[in-house]
């Protein structure tokens, strides 16, 4: 298993959990984001971290046509 997929089993496993316990799924999706910001900034460095979050905000749009994948 793939930590990717680790983690993904984990945070479906989450979800059911606190949806169980009336906790709406937009409010734990978040609270879940800052505490993993969190983490992280307790182990990286801020200006890569915020490298990171950039990339990943900047490739949300999965219907995008970037210019590196044009042949």
């Amino acid at each position: 298993m793939s930590i990717y997929k680790w983690a993904r089993d984990a945070l479906g496993d989450d979800l059911r959990e606190a949806e169980a316990q009336g906790f709406d799924r937009l409010m734990v999706l978040r609270a879940l984001l800052a505490e993993v910001v969190q983490q992280n900034k307790a182990s990286r460095d801020a200006q890569e971290l915020a490298h990171e979050l950039q990339f990943l905000a900047d490739n949300l749009d999965e219907e995008r046509d970037y210019v590196f994948m044009r042949p």
